[in-house]
């Protein structure tokens, strides 16, 4: 590792691209056919000829599946618009026969998308913002539940964050990002920074955004095999690389000239950092994310380590990310794992249930993806232990057919119980309630959200975050 020290440019010498815009039906068909990559248009490759069958049924797979959701980003999109909208209609106006009443009287009020009242999807499924209150401030389970609901407050709007950090956290907030995405030529990544001042020692936390439930891109980022090399580090998923801010080379520049109409949220968040760190001594940085968020989080790290940051890594503290996908394979995780431990970093991996996210992409003989790192694994009862992987760990599996469908209606069941054993701040509304019945059709949806994921560090037992070694 020390011999990227001096160099200035990391670049990938080996990777698979997928390329879904440009396959036709024919192509998806030929591909099951032949393995001979350098005849595919739709598939981009460096120093990688040929595919064994197994490999490129996953590849055909995870074409189409990303070409289903191309044909319904607008769909879906336009659905996910409409329906936050009329959520937040009904939530200016009260209760739908006050909105029915103002509507005869021609005195609606019009939701803001800008204010800090305006909320997500995500946010209307669960409203708590203080759960980490209850904890002894400056803890280990204080820190991991304040991370918890940072991760879940990085889907609201820059309004929302800033009146929640200053006001409800009463903590200073950094910056709000919607960073730059070379491939996707949008602000496709969003995260937020803060200082946690209320403790000693105090801690900055960055926090970043994950998959929006409305975002096909999103979607098509979890299911791509794609993957680069790195000497050194392995082969990684090559949708968060992109999101993190690899550049259009396939490289990791050490430092490279930002236009500020569109920050990279790498050399964004490290810039900041160094300066803030400058200036303070002994504050250390957590990162954290829910979903594609924790992927981030996870690669934030590995670059850094990539490109020797010293600096910044004897700073870090800990990683805790919540429904996280597979980012790499098992080289990766020997990459990371040495470096967490010659710099004394904490990396804990939170698994609810029959969440599907954390079991995506595929970890078998044939696909490269592996987790790693301390996982701490929940039961739909909140019971929790750490594993070296979550159970199933691949989603589609015979055997767990009839166990998810039980732990489905279980939640469902518990849904109404919650409030009377635990008090009336875990209730669950109707919109938690209609995908918990859907949950019974797909269990894994319902179970990637924030909610169980805070209910399990406040429900569960503390002991088991709190005793793992850094």
């Amino acid at each position: 590792m020390d011999g990227y020290s001096k160099v200035e440019r990391v670049s990938s010498d080996k990777y698979l691209q997928l390329k879904p815009d440009e396959a036709s039906l024919f192509d998806l068909i030929r591909i099951l056919f032949s393995g001979n990559l350098e005849s595919k248009q739709f598939i981009e490759s460096l120093r990688v000829k040929e595919i064994a069958f197994e490999r490129r049924g996953y590849i055909f797979l995870s074409v189409s599946v990303q070409k289903a959701l191309h044909f319904i980003s607008k769909p879906l999109s336009f659905l996910g618009s409409i329906s936050e909208f009329c959520l937040n209609l009904l939530a200016s106006n009260q209760s739908l026969p006050t909105l029915l009443l103002r509507i005869l009287q021609g005195k609606v009020e019009m939701p803001d998308k800008e204010s800090a009242s305006y909320l997500s999807a995500i946010g209307f499924i669960d409203t708590r913002v203080n759960c980490h209150k209850k904890f002894k401030p400056g803890g280990k389970t204080y820190i991991v539940a304040l991370s918890a609901i940072a991760s879940k407050v990085a889907y609201e709007n820059k309004a929302f964050i800033r009146t929640t950090v200053e006001d409800q956290w009463k903590m200073e907030l950094l910056g709000t990002h919607d960073f730059w995405n070379e491939y996707h030529q949008t602000k496709s990544t969003q995260g937020f920074i803060f200082h946690d001042n209320t403790t000693n020692p105090d801690r900055i936390i960055v926090s970043f955004r994950g998959t929006e439930p409305f975002n096909s891109d999103d979607w098509s980022t979890d299911f791509d095999i794609s993957w680069y090399e790195f000497q050194g580090m392995g082969k990684v998923h090559s949708g968060f690389m992109k999101a993190l801010g690899l550049q259009k080379d396939e490289s990791w520049p050490l430092n490279i000239i930002q236009d500020d109409q569109r920050p990279i949220a790498y050399y964004t968040i490290r810039e900041k950092l160094r300066d803030f760190f400058q200036k303070n001594n002994h504050t250390k940085f957590v990162l954290t994310g829910h979903s594609l968020g924790g992927a981030l989080a996870v690669l934030f790290a590995a670059v850094l380590a990539l490109h020797n940051e010293s600096f910044l890594l004897e700073r870090l503290e800990a990683i805790y990310t919540f429904g996280q996908p597979r980012v790499g394979d098992a080289e990766f995780g020997d990459f990371m794992k040495e470096n967490f431990r010659n710099y004394g970093i904490g990396y804990h991996r939170f698994v609810y249930s029959h969440d599907i996210v954390t079991r995506l992409p595929y970890d078998n003989s044939t696909l490269l993806f592996k987790h790693f790192g301390t996982c701490l694994y929940y039961s739909s009862t909140y019971e929790g232990k750490i594993v070296s992987e979550e159970p199933h760990r691949n989603y589609f599996s015979l055997r767990s057919l009839i166990s998810k469908r039980m732990d489905a209606l279980w939640e469902l069941v518990r849904s109404f119980l919650l409030p009377y054993l635990y008090g009336t701040e875990y209730r669950e509304n109707l919109l938690l309630l209609a995908l918990r019945l859907y949950g019974l059709l797909f269990p894994g949806m319902p179970a990637h959200g924030p909610q169980d994921y805070i209910n399990a560090i406040c429900l569960g037992d503390a002991t088991l975050f709190t005793s793992t070694h850094r």
